[in-house]
């Protein structure tokens, strides 16, 4: 009875499509080995080729692997693949598709691959992995799952703007190098070659080019491994990849060196370095970048290092939740580990405007008056006693005043008479928190929570109060060309409905944030030429810093920190480490996205 219905259905199919268009759908889809489905995706696995650029021989052994893929590698079966692709192309002449003086010439041919070392793979000519990429990965296979994303076959823009990507990279790579360079501690990276190697340049060139080492950081030129040649009092001699050996060789020179002490083993900090041989040894991989002068012409090589210090960067269009710019990281060959979306911190003071907006939403008005003066609470671990950042008491002020100057004291008062169950509310409606737990610490920002999130709550003020989904994804399409029903940003991304936070509480929020910038926390490192409203993030003892920010049509935030937790530095506030960051990428956006007067969008 199957086999009838089978029957019928395949006539049906046959006088629909005919017997080529069923051929063509079956040749795009059918598995072919190696993690390829389909004709076209199989020539670029196995022969880095499109399908108009394969030999007959070539096309045969396509052929061929469709019976059996899993028992016909081209490496471990090459033997049996070769039989059956010689069988392929009998057939072929047979047929009448292949000359006899075109047959005997294939046959002949051996089975080359990619995967046998013929050619090249085609990933090779793609883009590294980057933030942006291995974050579309993560979105589309939590959307669609992991075996639909790898053999749908898609077609995948991404929502980044490629001016403000590479702008996101510089400004977080300028700030956190500058920071790591202040300290003038090198650190080794802990990779050598033989020194054997080192006296025959083939051999040595062999060697770095296997080094783990990260390749994907240009600021200002692009950072090179290189190797230590050799040594003197004043210079280090180096062999970089990529640049070819000259008559008087390629220095380091100890004049210009920043690096003051090279750091121990067990992470202290050596005795100062008064020569080159102080700080590097002969064999050891390092990183160096051409420096230019002002005419773009070489001048010297500089011996630089990835900062233990990292971070995360992300920009965001408020209104459809297209990521424009996202940077996880100093280096994502270094580090993988998407700080943006996967680091887990305490926002700190960036989180107070959902206590103002929760006390808005109560029917406080932005010039209602609050004590700053100290308060003590209750709580299951005793007392709970906080305290203003300058320690200092400034009596009855305005609220606005309170999310200007970043008042703790002021913040934990008006959190006492809304409650801490409509700001958890509030706070879970925008998708900051999945819940937020009913801690007095957590109206202060103690509750760890992601950049990603951060921003995408904070759009809700710049959009009229709605909850936004971010997205990587400005649209996938199938193998067909068709578009994917509710992935990506071109889909609707925000919630449509009665908005989280009515339109008059964002737009006040908004105008209070603007204080910010005028006249509060962030005015020193934040200014300018479209209103920019903001607030600024610092965590006990300066381990996390934040600045998240947003014009009428954009919105970013930077997060800088340990990935374990320390303090950055004394005194660092997340005006001063993440403000500048900001402003850097905010003054290249606002050239291309503009920016207008904060209104109230009903």
């Amino acid at each position: 009875e199957r086999k009838i219905r089978e029957i019928a259905l395949a006539s049906h199919l046959e006088d629909l499509l005919g017997k080529h268009k069923i051929l063509e759908i079956y040749l795009n889809e059918i598995f072919l080995g190696q993690n390829s489905y389909g004709v076209t995706a199989a020539a670029q696995t196995y022969f880095n080729k499109s399908l108009e650029q394969l030999t007959s021989y070539e096309a045969a052994t396509l052929a061929a692997f469709a019976q059996n893929p899993s028992r016909l590698h081209p490496v471990r079966n090459r033997q049996r693949l070769t039989t059956r692709r010689n069988y392929v192309l009998q057939e072929m002449f047979e047929n009448g598709y292949l000359p006899e003086d075109q047959l005997t010439i294939s046959l002949k041919h051996s089975v080359e691959t990619v995967q046998s070392g013929a050619s090249p793979s085609y990933l090779a000519s793609l883009p590294d992995r980057t933030y942006v990429t291995d974050g579309i990965r993560r979105e589309l296979s939590r959307d669609l799952g992991p075996e639909v994303f790898q053999t749908a076959g898609l077609t995948i823009e991404p929502s980044t703007d490629e001016r403000l990507q590479s702008a996101a990279e510089n400004a977080l790579r300028r700030t956190l190098e500058r920071f790591d360079r202040n300290k003038r501690i090198w650190r080794p990276t802990g990779l050598e070659i033989d020194q054997v190697l080192l006296e025959d340049e083939p051999r040595w060139r062999e060697a770095l080019a296997r080094a783990p080492i990260a390749r994907d950081i240009h600021l200002t030129t692009q950072w090179r491994p290189a190797v230590v040649l050799s040594l003197s009092r004043d210079n280090a001699r180096i062999g970089i990849e990529g640049v070819a050996e000259d008559q008087d060789g390629h220095w380091l020179p100890f004049s210009r060196t920043r690096w003051r002490w090279r750091q121990n083993d067990d992470g202290t900090r050596g005795r100062r370095a008064r020569r080159m041989s102080d700080l590097l040894k002969v064999g050891e991989v390092v990183q160096v970048r051409a420096v230019l002068d002002a005419r773009g012409r070489f001048v010297r090589w500089s011996l630089r290092q990835i900062p233990e210090l990292q971070g995360a960067f992300m920009a965001m269009d408020p209104m459809t939740g297209r990521i424009l710019a996202l940077q996880g990281g100093f280096s994502y060959q270094h580090s993988p580990f998407n700080r943006a979306s996967q680091a887990m911190r305490q926002p700190g003071s960036t989180f107070k405007p959902f206590v103002y907006a929760a006390a808005l939403n109560d029917g406080v008005s932005p010039y209602s008056r609050v004590l700053d003066a100290r308060v003590a609470i209750e709580t299951e671990d005793g007392m709970w006693r906080p305290e203003n950042a300058d320690h200092i008491e400034m009596g009855s002020m305005p609220i606005r005043i309170g999310i200007e100057q970043s008042r703790n004291l002021m913040t934990v008062r008006l959190a006492q008479s809304v409650g801490l169950e409509p700001i958890g509310q509030l706070s879970e409606d925008l998708g900051l928190y999945d819940e937020m737990a009913p801690l007095w610490s957590n109206v202060l920002g103690a509750q760890e929570t992601t950049l990603e999130r951060l921003i995408a709550a904070y759009a809700a003020f710049a959009n009229g109060g709605h909850l936004v989904q971010p997205t990587l994804v400005s649209r996938a399409l199938d193998r067909n060309g068709a578009p994917l029903s509710g992935i990506g940003s071109d889909q609707s991304r925000i919630d449509t409905r009665d908005p989280e936070l009515s339109p008059l509480v964002a737009y006040q929020i908004s105008r209070m944030l603007r204080g910010v910038v005028l006249h509060g926390t962030a005015r020193n490192h934040v200014f300018l030429d479209v209103p920019t409203a903001g607030k600024t993030g610092t965590t006990n003892d300066s381990k996390d810093a934040w600045f998240i920010g947003f014009t009428s049509n954009l919105v970013a935030g930077c997060y800088i920190g340990y990935d374990t937790p320390r303090t950055i530095e004394h005194n660092a506030t997340g005006a001063s480490v993440c403000g500048p960051v900001f402003q850097s990428f905010m003054r290249e956006a606002v050239q291309i996205y503009g920016g207008s007067q904060f209104a109230l969008l009903d």
